[in-house]
């Protein structure tokens, strides 16, 4: 590592330790409107959150166990109460007054089914949705939104549990394998299994149907998960181009220096969770006015 690495890293981390003055673009005030609460589990370094947000949701909680996303996070969402350790969350969030959540999202660990790793699935220790799913057990949000490597679908058993207790609390569920270049992203075929739990209904009615008749499918369940059109492909790619970030070949959709290098890989792409969560927004917008 270079003197002028090191000097940079140096930099970055005295401007972590001091709070944003400046909401970052497309950051959201909590502020009583009709906007989606989000909380995010496995935050990262805010992947999710900043993509959600330009759908026009809200953060309401952030859980993340390393120190240096921690700070990263505390940095661009100053007043998000935030907490370490999901296995915990719900005595965290029980222990005074909260927000109704309207979505759970997070990207649990991806490492027992990449094929970078050994993929031992549910006997790796890191398999961490049973924590999640307590999570969605005691939140009761209406929707969960779940990120994790195109590999899970093919382990039987853990895409299983994972539908299965989504089932069991009540959810019903659409999911799709997407790449990064359907998000617009100029990247590799990185591929991700992007999952949307949705309740059984706003008001305890059934999801299934819509109108006074119920004739009509949610959009959710209607169409299922899709990326970008073609033609906003194209638009998006020009964008991101744009926001290049200053590292050699590297194209991520973050902006240049709000992490170090090593936090790029398990980064979300916002795009991504933009696009997701304004389908989001529009099944929900569409189960309030039926």
């Amino acid at each position: 590592m270079t003197r002028a690495t090191v000097a940079s890293l140096d930099a970055m981390r005295r401007r972590l330790d001091e709070p944003s003055a400046e909401p970052v673009p497309g950051q959201l005030a909590v502020d009583g409107t009709d906007q989606l609460a989000v909380l995010s589990l496995f935050a990262g370094i805010g992947g999710i959150e900043l993509g959600l947000e330009r759908a026009g949701m809200a953060v309401v909680g952030q859980v993340e166990l390393n120190s240096f996303g921690r700070r990263v996070l505390a940095h661009h969402w100053p007043e998000v109460p935030r907490h370490d350790d999901v296995r915990t969350v719900p005595e965290w969030w029980r222990s005074r007054p909260r927000p109704h959540v309207h979505v759970v999202a997070g990207g649990f660990p991806c490492q027992p089914f990449s094929v970078a790793g050994n993929q031992l699935g549910l006997a790796d220790e890191r398999w961490m949705w049973p924590a999640m799913a307590d999570v969605v057990r005691h939140v009761r949000p209406d929707y969960v939104f779940v990120e994790n490597v195109g590999n899970l679908v093919r382990d039987a058993d853990a895409f299983g549990r994972v539908l299965g207790d989504l089932a069991a609390e009540g959810f019903d569920a659409e999911w799709a394998v997407l790449s990064a270049p359907e998000f617009g992203a100029p990247q590799a075929a990185r591929e991700r299994v992007y999952l949307v739990a949705h309740s059984q209904g706003l008001d305890g009615a059934s999801r299934g149907g819509m109108g006074p008749s119920g004739d009509r499918e949610a959009p959710l369940a209607a169409r299922g998960l899709f990326g970008l059109s073609v033609a906003a492909r194209g638009q998006a790619a020009r964008k991101w181009l744009e926001a290049e970030p200053r590292v050699d070949r590297l194209v991520d959709g973050v902006p240049a220096q709000v992490d170090r290098i090593a936090a790029y890989g398990n980064a979300v792409i916002p795009a991504a969770a933009e696009h997701i969560g304004r389908l989001i927004v529009e099944d929900y917008r569409a189960r309030v006015a039926a």
